[in-house]
């Protein structure tokens, strides 16, 4: 008899975790901050902050990761059901437009995992839920830059003042 309520409650704890463990109709609000001036960085920096809220209690708290542009990267928990992802992109690399970000569970992050070990693509692996953030794109400085638009009005400074020199000594 005690091993039958043993097993049990091992029973109702394996199926309570199993429920739990993934967090089912994700609602996701988001916040996105990147770098606006581009003219003194190497690199863009893109922050996402979101909240989760799950229909199923206590799924908040399990970890995310989330993929990038191909690459995965890490969720980080900063409260509660709030969350960040952050990575940088070269400036020439980072066009403006839409950036989507696929949040993964551990279930789904480790099926994206041995996708990636068999050489497999690993879109076609289902995340939790996709974000998408909208970059405006940066600043990258005047067209042309100060030094040069300096230098030429010298030069032009410096022609008129010798062509009416050369005008009133003739």
């Amino acid at each position: 008899m005690v091993k039958f309520v043993i097993a049990s409650a091992v029973l109702c704890c394996a199926l309570g975790f199993a429920v739990a463990s993934s967090c089912t109709n994700p609602e996701v609000k988001t916040n996105f901050y990147s770098t606006t001036d581009a003219t003194i960085v190497s690199q863009i920096g893109f922050v996402t902050e979101f909240t989760l809220k799950c229909s199923n209690a206590g799924a908040e708290k399990l970890p995310l990761f989330a993929e990038v542009l191909g690459k995965l990267a890490p969720v980080v928990r900063i409260g509660e059901n709030k969350y960040q992802v952050s990575w940088n992109e070269e400036i020439k690399k980072a066009s403006s437009g839409s950036y989507a970000i696929r949040l993964f569970d551990e279930e789904s992050y480790a099926a994206v995992r041995k996708a990636q070990r068999a050489g497999e693509d690993i879109q076609t692996v289902k995340p939790l839920t996709t974000v998408s953030v909208n970059f405006p794109g940066a600043y990258k400085g005047p067209w042309v830059n100060s030094e040069i638009l300096a230098t030429g009005l010298v030069g032009f400074v410096a022609y008129v003042a010798f062509t009416t020199r050369s005008k009133l000594m003739a």
